[in-house]
């Protein structure tokens, strides 16, 4: 099972969120004094979901009709905001402040939980 404190542990982090295929939320952590609920990490997990569905299926079309490749799998989905980010790999999920976001070590510390695909 994934640490989401590792996730949590990433500068500027408001939640951390563990999600099943359909978008589901199975786990959380959010930060003391985040705006961030339950209810709210559940919606952008669905959200992701289907982001990271349909990327997958452009990647897919694009590889299909044309000589270019290396599109698929989609291994991830960024959502930047107006104030914070929602970096995904897999079924896991992190959202950073924007001030502070370094999606590079977010991606990495998903990756070492397992988010990657």
């Amino acid at each position: 099972m994934a640490n989401l404190e590792e996730l949590m542990a990433l500068k500027g982090a408001q939640a951390a969120f563990r999600m099943n295929d359909r978008g589901e939320l199975q786990e959380h952590v959010v930060a003391a004094g985040s705006v961030l609920t339950e209810t709210a990490l559940d919606l952008l997990a669905h959200m992701c979901v289907a982001n990271n569905a349909i990327a997958t299926m452009q990647a897919r079309g694009w590889e299909a009709s044309s000589d270019t490749k290396g599109f698929y799998p989609v291994d991830g989905f960024t959502m930047i905001g107006m104030e914070w980010s929602a970096i995904t790999a897999g079924n896991l999920g992190v959202v950073v402040g924007n001030g502070d976001a370094d999606y590079e070590a977010a991606y990495q510390a998903l990756a070492r939980q397992g988010g990657a695909g």
